[in-house]
């Protein structure tokens, strides 16, 4: 039989010898279709995933705000310190920016678009931009050597109102790690943030990557010279919201292996290979989100061994595979809950978090795999990146409305979503329909009522159900209707994944 070529694969060939690499370099992209049409409309959903990010931001709105019925807030964060605090991002339905969320936040959105970015045709300006609100915010947040702001707003004042961002009235307390009090998992965080956003600007923006590599590496000094947890000194402030459970050995492990990936310095190869055992390297965890990052790191750091051949790094493809394994249904090491409809389930308190970001990891690791030829043995049962691809996308597919309530986890996507979500902005009326100050306590009548919220917050993907599926959708349950920025971020990349692989992108 005779080879005859498409014209479409004519042009995709071209494409890889006139400079697409990002796309064609071992083909790790290659186009996966599960069947010809998608269920799901994954470009709409990438979309409005990043567009989420506008109705959490703090500070002054630029011209081009999308998220219209927000307004400028926390004008003068980081005053009570003589700091400019301006900016970033409320990291769920509250007021307050905790610096510990903020920066996994920015870490996964870079990971996003590092990993897929070259997919996101005319979203990743979006995604950039969205990355680019929370770098500058933490790069003021460590403008002063050996010290990390951590924190701004006095978290049991604000959850005790409920109030727009705009009217915002409760204490903007300054919280910050120093020599005197360690922090370095916050820390960690922090520099793992910043040097995963210096790979997002090398090419677009030189001088501005230069700078979030150099004041990572001063950072990550800071986390690994001065150790502690945050919440040993912080903790009537950060404590129960963002309490570090994990401790801080996985943040100096994940800050030395982004470091290490984005100046490509061989001290933080020596450093995770002489630190990495007593850093929890090998350590049996299957969790990843905010506080845990022992997974991610081990991800990250196989694809040094998988794709650029660092044999000194062999151990991480292990280390990979341990958790990939505890993630299959069926597998014989598997260690994961799946509710009745099929949704992975860590835990009662937002669990979509878990669900987004283990469905990054699962198509990050599937990229890798490929690259190198690669698959995943379970105990005499052999995973291929395939397998990886089907199981993440079950779990995209199911937060997009493919569950026992038809419902879209993912405000303002598909006919039916939650209408009553646990975030003050979107519940309370917006400032153009009510000028007037909504005063601290006069809020919660609005927090107790049944009717919709009146703003829609596009893209917030909320807590999610629970272990059998179901979802009352009450603004009271921040458990399962609270959305949060570190649930969207692994999204993002996993939407551009799944959007391309159909030819959305």
């Amino acid at each position: 039989m005779g080879l005859s070529l498409s014209p479409l694969v004519l042009i995709l060939l071209l494409a890889c010898f006139t400079g697409s690499f990002l796309q064609c370099n071992g083909n790790p992209f290659r186009k996966y279709h599960h069947s010809r049409i998608a269920k799901h409309n994954y470009r709409d959903a990438l979309s409005k995933s990043i567009i989420f990010f506008e109705g959490q931001r703090s500070g002054k709105l630029p011209s081009n705000q999308r998220v219209t019925w927000r307004r400028d807030s926390g004008l003068s964060d980081g005053a009570a310190m003589h700091v400019d605090l301006v900016g970033g991002y409320y990291d769920a339905g509250d007021n307050v920016k905790f610096g510990f969320p903020m920066a996994f936040t920015t870490t996964m959105l870079s990971w996003s678009v590092i990993e897929f970015g070259g997919l996101m045709k005319g979203e990743l300006q979006n995604a950039k931009q969205a990355i680019r609100w929370a770098t500058d915010y933490l790069l003021k947040a460590t403008a002063h050597p050996d010290t990390v702001y951590v924190q701004v707003g006095d978290a049991n004042k604000d959850h005790s109102c409920w109030e727009r961002p705009e009217d915002m009235d409760t204490p903007r307390s300054v919280f910050k790690v120093d020599k005197n009090t360690p922090g370095s998992d916050v820390a960690g965080e922090t520099a793992a943030a910043l040097a995963a956003a210096s790979l997002v600007f090398r090419r677009s923006d030189p001088t501005y990557s230069k700078l979030l590599a150099g004041r990572a590496i001063r950072v990550f000094q800071f986390a690994d010279k001065y150790r502690g947890p945050y919440s040993n000194g912080l903790k009537k402030n950060v404590c129960p919201f963002y309490c570090s459970y994990s401790g801080y050995q996985d943040e100096l492990l994940w800050g030395a292996a982004w470091l290490h990936r984005a100046t490509k310095n061989p001290a933080y190869l020596s450093y995770i290979q002489v630190n990495g055992q007593i850093l929890g390297a090998a350590e049996f965890d299957n969790t990843f989100g905010w506080d845990n990052k022992h997974v991610g790191a081990r991800i990250l750091l196989s694809k040094a061994f998988l794709v650029q051949g660092l044999k000194s790094l062999h151990d991480y493809k292990g280390h990979a595979d341990n958790f990939i394994c505890s993630i299959i249904p069926g597998a014989p090491f598997s260690l994961s809950q799946y509710t009745p409809g099929g949704l992975l389930y860590k835990m009662s308190d937002s669990n979509m978090q878990y669900v987004t970001s283990t469905s990054f990891l699962l198509l990050t690791y599937a990229k890798y795999l490929t690259s190198a030829h690669q698959v995943v043995n379970c105990g005499g049962t052999r995973v291929t990146p395939k397998r990886l691809r089907t199981i993440a996308k079950k779990q995209v597919d199911y937060l997009l409305g493919d569950n026992p309530l038809k419902m879209s986890y993912m405000v303002g996507y598909g006919p039916r979503y939650p209408q009553r979500i646990h975030h003050r902005g979107s519940s309370l009326p917006s400032v153009a329909n009510h000028p007037a100050k909504v005063q601290c306590s006069a809020g919660f009548s609005f927090m107790k009522s049944q009717s919709p919220n009146p703003n829609i917050l596009v893209g917030a993907v909320i807590g999610g159900p629970d272990q059998r599926d179901r979802f009352p959708d009450q603004r009271s349950d921040y458990e399962q209707s609270e959305p949060a920025t570190y649930i969207n971020a692994p999204l993002v990349g996993a939407l551009a994944y799944l959007a391309h692989s159909f030819g959305q992108l």
